[in-house]
C-alpha cells in the first residue's frame, strides 16, 4: 500500500475533481490518495467523484485555510469500472 499526495490548493472547481480522477487511475487496490484542496466545491465534488469510482474516503478534514480527503482506491482502474456499468 502506497500513499500519494496530491496537492491541489488554488485550483478552482472543476480541476480538483478532474485532476483527482486522474492521480486515482494508475493507483492499485489499496492505495491511498491524499488530496489538499482550498475549492469549497470541492467537498460536494471529491466525494461525488469517489462515489462514481466506488473508491472510499477516508478521512475528510476542513479548516479555514484547507479541505484534506484520504481516499483509498477500491476497484481496478477508472475505466474499468466505468466499462462494467456499461456493460
Amino acid at each position: 500500500m502506497t500513499r500519494t499526495t496530491l496537492d491541489l490548493t488554488g485550483l478552482k472547481c472543476p480541476l480538483p475533481a478532474l485532476k483527482t480522477r486522474k492521480a486515482l487511475k494508475p493507483l492499485q487496490p489499496g492505495d491511498q490518495l491524499e488530496v489538499h484542496c482550498t475549492d469549497p466545491l470541492s467537498v460536494i465534488d471529491i466525494p461525488n467523484l469517489i462515489r462514481e469510482t466506488g473508491d472510499t474516503v477516508e478521512i475528510t478534514e476542513r479548516n479555514e485555510a484547507r479541505i484534506v480527503f484520504l481516499i483509498e482506491k477500491i476497484n481496478g482502474s477508472i475505466e474499468k469500472t466505468n466499462g462494467a456499468l456499461r456493460s
